[in-house]
């Protein structure tokens, strides 16, 4: 009698837990968009089928709010790029604008009902000022005050609650509603242009609210570790701290990063967080760091109740290229039926893994890639290559760049370069790098139909020219630090370098020296630091002829350029940004289509950030390039149905409820400095009469 009792309660409980599991996986009703990435596992998708591709041409604005950001801050409002993608929590929507202030408004009229500034330090070193939005907690339903909250993480460095309902601080939480994250942190925030914060919303899973960080790139090899934390949503205690490069701290110098600055994912039926890591420190030059340098640019599976480590899958081995993995990792069902998510690595190359154990659902296979020339550089002899299709082009043709319509003055630019194929490693003469170090997929992420099991992203092709440039400085940092070897193999390299470059013989040893003296105190000063940026540049500033970036502690500072014509477009073949169809099912790329245009007449696409939506009316929508449009997109054939004007272009992810009977499609449209577009404060609501 006991066993069966047994029995009937295991049946139970499985029965319950499977409802459980069933309820947190399926896709969002349509009557809300209550996190960034519209649902826990970021599909972007909504039942919501009012609008639809016969009725579209009806859609126009209903309402338009503005931020003030640009005129409230006292900052460099060049350097403001407006990324956020408000959420519908409790029917009200909250968003960020680039400085972190949190603002609540009706998703009905835009009327604002309360505004939280955080005030940021004025010693943040930021090189562009972001704020990609925030997470809800639905809590105690018996609290007089924070029964709900409403989290963000700030460029300043700190975890802060608000109570949903007035936006005022939660003074249960941390000290006064705030958690400082630079805590157990070894931060370098007094050096000039380091920064060490927060551009993307945490996450919160059950009682618990996780939160990585942004590390500055390129700027030092020590740069802050890139610790993954989390904290009780009402105390702010912290409960757990997960490392992601542990073997860093035996390096020598001790090397960083390997942050999470993108969004994180989340199941809650499994209790699982999914992170998209970055690139350990160094970055470009990989010496200071032999290896694969495990858990950096992976997608890493935690325990969101302990911070333990599930499984680990890495993207990119030994990243010299930037390579991030700065998408949000996508959750679904695979076929219907096996716990899935689907991550994409910075060139484009998409992974599917079981989420639950990590293994690949589509065949991956490691394939030999081009050594580097760099002496004391060991790079991985393989990377991870997925069986199904990019989502976009990962090489280059040089001979044919001027058939495929790509001016003379950038295919004479691109055959200056060392190229021998997607991952060509960095080199002291120059390597092309295609796709560059914006993507492919950037942090706009993708979006998935789950009725018919078609995965949706925006992506770009831009390439660009990487250096690596020998520095004076770090030959007496190394030898200070007892790293001879290195730094003989750094002297040996210029010498060779001169020699070779001189009439290709070798010079007597005195004059190879002083000449070896000379190259490495220009390339320490670089002949005029002031006509090179300090950080990455996303298009080619017309002040400067590109990024210049110290790497402090490394061997080679890093000088790095997007390849644009006269005019300033993309060299490489068009289109120059896309949205692309997936079927996860077959595995199959059903279309492409570009996305914006540079040139009017043609379908060039841009350059752009943002993820395309889904819904169950049967369209897209999508912003993202450089043009004031908010687009309308037929979902199976990928043609462009409408198009509604905004005040500027709208480098963001739009988003979807629908609210008394009415659907919305909001979007802000601020432009981005980062990407030189014009800049704005608006947030636009459309609907239909």
């Amino acid at each position: 009698m006991k066993l069966r009792w047994k029995l009937c309660l295991c049946a139970f409980a499985l029965l319950l837990t499977g409802a459980a599991r069933a309820q947190t996986n399926s896709p969002p009703s349509g009557n809300g968009w209550p996190t960034y990435g519209g649902d826990a596992g970021g599909q972007r998708y909504s039942n919501a089928a009012q609008i639809t591709r016969e009725n579209v041409s009806g859609l126009h604005p209903v309402w338009t709010y503005h931020t003030h950001a640009l005129e409230s801050s006292n900052r460099s409002v060049s350097k403001s790029d407006f990324e956020a993608t408000p959420i519908l929590f409790h029917e009200t929507l909250y968003l960020t604008t680039p400085f972190d202030r949190i603002i609540a408004l009706d998703p009905e009229t835009g009327a604002e009902r309360w505004i939280y500034d955080p005030k940021l330090s004025d010693k943040v070193a930021a090189t562009n000022y972001t704020s990609r939005g925030v997470a809800a907690w639905q809590g105690d339903a018996d609290a007089l005050a924070c029964s709900s909250r409403i989290f963000v993480a700030t460029l300043d460095a700190r975890l802060i609650a608000v109570d949903s309902a007035t936006g005022k601080p939660c003074a249960d939480f941390g000290k006064k509603g705030q958690v400082d994250l630079k805590f157990n942190i070894a931060t370098r925030m007094f050096y000039r242009y380091r920064f060490f914060g927060n551009t993307s919303p945490p996450t919160v899973v059950g009682d618990v609210v996780v939160v990585g960080s942004a590390v500055a790139d390129n700027q030092a090899v020590d740069v802050e570790p890139g610790m993954v934390r989390g904290y009780d949503v009402r105390s702010g205690r912290l409960l757990w701290i997960w490392d992601p490069l542990p073997w860093a701290a035996k390096q020598h110098p001790r090397t960083g990063a390997g942050n999470v600055w993108a969004v994180i994912a989340a199941d809650p039926a499994n209790h699982l967080v999914f992170l998209p890591t970055g690139a350990p420190s160094p970055d470009f030059y990989g010496g200071l760091r032999p290896g694969d340098n495990k858990d950096a640019n992976s997608i890493v599976a935690l325990d969101a109740r302990t911070g333990k480590k599930v499984w680990a899958f890495q993207l990119v081995h030994h990243d010299v290229w930037d390579y991030d993995v700065a998408s949000e990792p996508l959750l679904f069902e695979f076929r219907g039926h096996i716990p899935a998510v689907a991550v994409a690595a910075k060139p484009g190359i998409l992974f599917v893994l079981n989420r639950l154990t990590g293994e690949p659902l589509y065949p991956v296979e490691e394939r030999p890639v081009p050594a580097s020339d760099v002496l004391g550089e060991h790079l991985s002899a393989t990377q991870p290559f997925s069986s199904l299709p990019s989502l976009n082009p990962t090489t280059l043709n040089p001979s044919r760049l001027m058939a495929e319509g790509v001016p003379a003055e950038c295919a004479a630019k691109l055959s200056k370069l060392r190229y021998d194929g997607i991952f060509t490693p960095p080199s002291l003469q120059g390597t092309l790098e295609y796709p560059g170090s914006l993507g492919g997929v950037n942090w706009g992420s993708m979006s998935f139909d789950p009725q018919a099991g078609v995965l949706y992203a925006n992506t770009n092709r831009s390439a660009y020219e990487v250096r690596l440039v020998p520095q004076l400085s770090t030959l007496w940092q190394l030898a200070r630090a007892k790293e001879a070897w290195t730094a003989l193999a750094m002297l040996v390299v210029i010498l060779g370098l001169i020699a070779s470059a001189i009439r290709r013989r070798f010079l007597p040893v005195v004059v190879g020296i002083a000449s070896a003296a000379v190259l490495l105190l220009a390339g320490s000063l670089f002949v005029n630091p002031n006509r090179f940026q300090r950080n990455h540049n996303m298009v080619n500033s017309p002040d400067a002829e590109g990024e210049l970036s110290p790497d402090t502690g490394a061997p080679y500072r890093i000088f790095r350029r997007v390849l644009q014509d006269n005019e300033g477009r993309p060299c490489t073949p068009q289109p120059w940004g896309a949205t692309v169809a997936l079927d996860l099912n077959a595995g199959k790329l059903l279309w492409e289509k570009p996305l914006g245009t540079l040139i009017a007449g043609e379908h060039t696409g841009t350059v752009g950030f943002g993820a395309p939506i889904v819904t169950a009316g049967g369209l897209l929508f999508a912003a993202a390039s450089a043009e004031p449009l908010l687009r309308a997109i037929d979902k199976t054939t990928g043609e462009e149905v409408w198009a509604g004007k905004l005040p500027v272009p709208a480098q963001s992810t739009p988003m979807t409820y629908t609210l008394h009977g009415r659907q919305f499609v909001v979007v802000d449209a601020g432009g981005h400095g980062g990407l030189g577009t014009p800049l704005g404060d608006s947030v636009v609501a459309f609907a239909l009469n």
